[in-house]
C-alpha cells in the first residue's frame, strides 16, 4: 500500500474480508490512490472484495434496482496515462504507486457506453469542475488549490472528459479532502431544457468533518435490489480484449490509417452473445472467498470465472502471456516507452494542509442531511460557459502544480499517422 509510515496501521478491513462482520448494506466503490494495490489489481475487472461490499475494478459499468453506474478507479498522471497496464506483483515502490493511475485504454472503454448513466464516479475531480460551483467558498477551505486552479490543473482531464461524454445525473468525487457541490450544465442539451450533472465530492472521514451524504435516489426496479452486470459493458470489455496493452509501451486508440473499426459500442448482435454466454442472467454471483496468496503473481477465483464466462484472457493470472506482458498488446502500441525515467516515488500527494485543518470546526448537524445538495447545488453558480468551451480541443492538462500543457486533438492524430510506418509490436 502507498500510504505515508505515519498511517501503515492495520484497521477493521481484515473483520469484513474474514466474516467476522458484514457490511450492513450494499456497497459498491471505486480505487484511490492509497489503497492495497496486490488486492485490488487482481480484481482489475471487478469483484467483491468483502461479502456484500463490490470493487467496480479499474473502471467499470454495474446496474443495481435499475440504475447504472460507471466509475473510473485510481487517478491521472500525465506519464503514465497512455501506458499499458504494465504493473504487476511483486510491487516495487514505483508500480505500487503507478498502478492506481488512470489509463487512456480504460477510458477509451468508458467512452464506448451508449444510453444513460445515472451515476458516475472518480476518485479525483473532473478537471475545471471547481468553476460550476462555489470557487471563493472553495478557495477559503483550501487556500493552497489557487495556483492549480488559475493554472486550470486542478482535477483529472481523464474524468472530465468522462463526465461531457456520459452526462450521468449525478457524479461523485473525493480525493481533495473537502466537500464541495457543483452543477455542471452540458453543452448539447435537447429542446426540453439544458442537461445538468450533479456533483458531490466528500471530506476524509474522520471526525467533525463532512465525508457522509445521504441521497435519495429513485429507481426504475423495485427492491429487492440486485446488482448485476451491465450487458453492454461486458460487450465492450469481450470486442476491445485485442485492443489492450500490458507492457509499459505508448498505447493509441483504433486510427483510420491503421485499424479497420474505430468505434466499439456494441451492436445488438454483440450484446446478446454476451447474454447468451451467461444464460440470460447477469445477476454478479455472490462467489466471494477469501483466499491466501502463496504465489508472487495471484489468480483470484472471481476474475477466473468471469473471464472464462465473457470468453476473454485473464491478464491477471498466473498463466497470462510473458509476451504480451514485455510486448504489450495486438492492438495500438508504440515500439518504445513513452519516457526512460522510473516512476516516481512520490508523484502524486496533493498538499490538502490537513495536518492544518485536522481539528477544524465544522456547522453542526450537516452528516447525512438530505437535502444538503440541493442547497448547495441551488447556490452554485449557474455558468453558461462549459468546460468544452473552455478547454478547446483539450486532451491532456495536468503536468505540474504550476504548469500546464494542452494537446490538441489533431496532434493525437497526427501522432497515430505517424506510427503507420512503424513496425509494430505484435
Amino acid at each position: 500500500m502507498a500510504v505515508p509510515l505515519k498511517y501503515r496501521e492495520m484497521g477493521s478491513f481484515y473483520k469484513y474480508y474474514s466474516g467476522e462482520k458484514t457490511a450492513p448494506v450494499l456497497t459498491i466503490f471505486i480505487g484511490g490512490n492509497h489503497e492495497a494495490s496486490n488486492h485490488l489489481w487482481e480484481l482489475s475487472y471487478g469483484g467483491w472484495v468483502a461479502p456484500r461490499i463490490f470493487y467496480l475494478g479499474r473502471a467499470g459499468v454495474v446496474r443495481c434496482g435499475g440504475l447504472r453506474i460507471a466509475g473510473l478507479s485510481g487517478i491521472y498522471k500525465e506519464g503514465d496515462y497512455r501506458k499499458g497496464t504494465f504493473e504487476r506483483p511483486s510491487f516495487s515502490e514505483g508500480t505500487k504507486r503507478s498502478v492506481y493511475h488512470v489509463r487512456s485504454c480504460d477510458v477509451f472503454r468508458l467512452k464506448q457506453i451508449s444510453g444513460h448513466v445515472d451515476i458516475g464516479l472518480s476518485h479525483d475531480w473532473p478537471l475545471g469542475i471547481y468553476h460550476h460551483g462555489n470557487k471563493a467558498q472553495l478557495l477559503r477551505k483550501k487556500p493552497y488549490f489557487a495556483e492549480e486552479m488559475e493554472a486550470e490543473s486542478l482535477g483529472s482531464p481523464a474524468a472530465m472528459e468522462l463526465l461531457q461524454h456520459l452526462s450521468p445525473d449525478y457524479w461523485f468525487s473525493a480525493h481533495l479532502h473537502v466537500k464541495f457541490a457543483a452543477v455542471y450544465h452540458h453543452d448539447d442539451g435537447d429542446e426540453s431544457g439544458v442537461r445538468i450533472t450533479k456533483f458531490l465530492a466528500l471530506d476524509k472521514c474522520l471526525p467533525g468533518r463532512r465525508y457522509l451524504q445521504v441521497l435519495d435516489i429513485d429507481t426504475p426496479s423495485p427492491p429487492p435490489y440486485k446488482l448485476c452486470y451491465d450487458a453492454e459493458w461486458l460487450a465492450i470489455l469481450r470486442s476491445t480484449e485485442h485492443l489492450m496493452s500490458y507492457s509499459r509501451l505508448l498505447w493509441l486508440p483504433p486510427h483510420p490509417s491503421t485499424d479497420s473499426r474505430l468505434s466499439y459500442t456494441p451492436t445488438s448482435e454483440e450484446v446478446d452473445e454476451v447474454k447468451t454466454l451467461f444464460h440470460g442472467n447477469l445477476v454478479i454471483p455472490d462467489n466471494f472467498t477469501s483466499q491466501q496468496h502463496n504465489s508472487s503473481l495471484p489468480e483470484n477465483r472471481q476474475t477466473a470465472v468471469f473471464c472464462a464466462t465473457l470468453g476473454i484472457s485473464n491478464p491477471f493470472s498466473t498463466n497470462f502471456s510473458s509476451t504480451r506482458m514485455s510486448l504489450g498488446s495486438p492492438g495500438n502500441s508504440l515500439c518504445g516507452n513513452i519516457s526512460s525515467a522510473e516512476v516516481s516515488l512520490n508523484p502524486d500527494e496533493i498538499d490538502l494542509g490537513d495536518d492544518s485543518d485536522e481539528n477544524e470546526e465544522e456547522e453542526p448537524g450537516r452528516h447525512g442531511d438530505t437535502s444538503e445538495l440541493t442547497k448547495e447545488i441551488s447556490a452554485a453558480p449557474n455558468t453558461s460557459t462549459p468546460d468544452r468551451k473552455r478547454y478547446p480541443g483539450l486532451m491532456k492538462t495536468h503536468q505540474a502544480k504550476s504548469k500546464t500543457s494542452l494537446v490538441p486533438v489533431k496532434r493525437v492524430h497526427q501522432l497515430s499517422s505517424w506510427t503507420t510506418n512503424r513496425t509494430k509490436c505484435r
